[in-house]
C-alpha cells in the first residue's frame, strides 16, 4: 500500500506535498506523485521528476519532516478526476491527498470541481488540504 497525492503546480501544492509526506512516514509507507497529463511524453515525464524532486526535499528540509520513497505516476486523459481516481487504483493507494481552493457560489454553480468530483466518487479515503 502507499499514499497517493494529486500534485499540480499550485501555490497550495507546497502543502498538499507536505501532507502527503507525512501521511506516508507516519504510515511507513512510500508516496505516489499522481500528475494528470494529456499524453505522457518521456521528455516532459523527466523534467517532471527533476522538479518533484526538488519540491520534495525543499518541503522535507523547511517543514523538518522524514524523507519517503516516492514514485511519479503521470494519469494521462482528458477528465483529470477520472484519471487520477484510475491513477490511485493502479498504485493500490491506500489514502488519496489532494488540494482544494475556495469557489465562489457562482463558480460551484456553473464549472464541476475535480476535488469535489474526487471526494465523492473515490472508493479510498481522501484528505483535502486547503489554504486557510
Amino acid at each position: 500500500m502507499t499514499v497517493a497525492v494529486a500534485h499540480n503546480a499550485s501555490k497550495l501544492s507546497q502543502d498538499v506535498l507536505a501532507e502527503a509526506v507525512r501521511e506516508a512516514a507516519m504510515r511507513g509507507t512510500s508516496l505516489v506523485l499522481i500528475h494528470a497529463v494529456d499524453a505522457i511524453d518521456g521528455d516532459l515525464e523527466a523534467a517532471l521528476k527533476v522538479r518533484l524532486d526538488e519540491d520534495l526535499a525543499t518541503v522535507v528540509a523547511e517543514r523538518g519532516l522524514a524523507a519517503v520513497e516516492w514514485t511519479l505516476l503521470p494519469a494521462p486523459g482528458s477528465d483529470v478526476a477520472d484519471a487520477v481516481l484510475a491513477a490511485a487504483e493502479k498504485a493500490d493507494a491506500e489514502l488519496l491527498v489532494i488540494g482544494a481552493r475556495k469557489r465562489s457560489p457562482v463558480g460551484k454553480a456553473l464549472l464541476g470541481s475535480v476535488a469535489q468530483t474526487l471526494i465523492l466518487e473515490a472508493s479510498l479515503p481522501v484528505l483535502v488540504v486547503k489554504k486557510v
